[in-house]
């Protein structure tokens, strides 16, 4: 069990977690991600809510694979819009922002944001980590080679999951110098990986376990999901759930997805499994 402090408000992780994904960006890979409107915003975050989201995760940037950075003052303005009219309706959601930026990550938790998630595990931003401290509130570090302009063009590995894990290691050292109390681990499918890497580190998900520390997989629709399969984005969230049920399977702590619904029932059906009894009589 994990216990993380989000200003004030304890995230319990006993059972794993389902982080809702909302975009406010005009160009991220899964179109029903994206919201652009205040209603559009509300209603899909009360229907994550429903759906039973712990958390949503907020992003004002897109960040896939060959995706160009937008102006600063252009995310700044699409997150804060969106975060603080999520915190106004429902003050009592655990909120994070999708950031690589300090200042960004900064101004997202004084408009009601509670978690910041960074997929530059502070090396795009030489601030974040010190902000985070400052800002005492849980840090979501994620592993990525190469960044999302060229991540995926040539990501080589002679071990991957060693490599993620001692990455990891030296990553945990400078957030503990940093101050930042709770930390939370994703190994970043899909940045910086090929779908060999990328079912190769799914399978070695438990060697990351020895860090102690919530486990967060992000494998939604993503390209290694539904090139396997051979259909679209749009079309990959029967994949997804397999994908999921695995990373369950694996240990993973918190599943950040497109869609709630199905991966709360996910969740629900993997700890009653785990609750099972064998030989049971009828």
């Amino acid at each position: 069990m994990f216990t993380l402090n989000c200003k004030g408000k304890l995230l319990v992780i006993d059972n794993p977690l389902v982080m809702g994904i909302i975009n406010a960006t005009p160009d991220s890979f899964h179109a029903p991600s994206r919201v652009s409107t205040t209603d559009a915003v509300l209603h899909r975050a009360e229907q994550m809510l429903l759906d039973g989201a712990a958390i949503l995760d907020i992003g004002g940037q897109s960040t896939r694979p060959g995706s160009e950075r937008v102006p600063e003052a252009e995310e700044l303005r699409r997150v804060t819009d969106v975060i603080t009219a999520i915190h106004q309706r429902f003050p009592e959601t655990i909120i994070s922002i999708d950031t690589y930026n300090a200042r960004i990550a900064a101004a997202a938790v004084a408009a009601g944001a509670s978690i910041i998630n960074d997929i530059g595990a502070g090396n795009m931003d030489n601030n974040m980590l010190s902000t985070a401290g400052a800002l005492k509130v849980p840090y979501i570090c994620m592993h990525m080679q190469g960044t999302p302009e060229n991540m995926q063009q040539h990501p080589v590995y002679e071990d991957i999951a060693r490599e993620v894990l001692d990455f990891f290691i030296d990553k945990l050292a400078a957030c503990r110098e940093a101050g930042i109390h709770d930390v939370i681990i994703d190994p970043g499918f899909g940045f910086g990986k090929n779908s060999q890497h990328n079912l190769s580190l799914l399978k070695q998900l438990h060697t990351l376990h020895i860090l102690d520390k919530p486990l967060l997989v992000g494998f939604s629709r993503k390209t290694t999901i539904y090139k396997t399969l051979g259909v679209t984005a749009a079309e990959a969230l029967n994949g997804t759930t397999v994908i999921n049920t695995i990373s369950l399977m694996n240990g993973a702590n918190i599943l950040r997805v497109h869609d709630v619904k199905e991966a709360v029932e996910t969740v629900k059906l993997f700890v009653e499994y785990g609750k099972a009894e064998t030989g049971i009589r009828s």
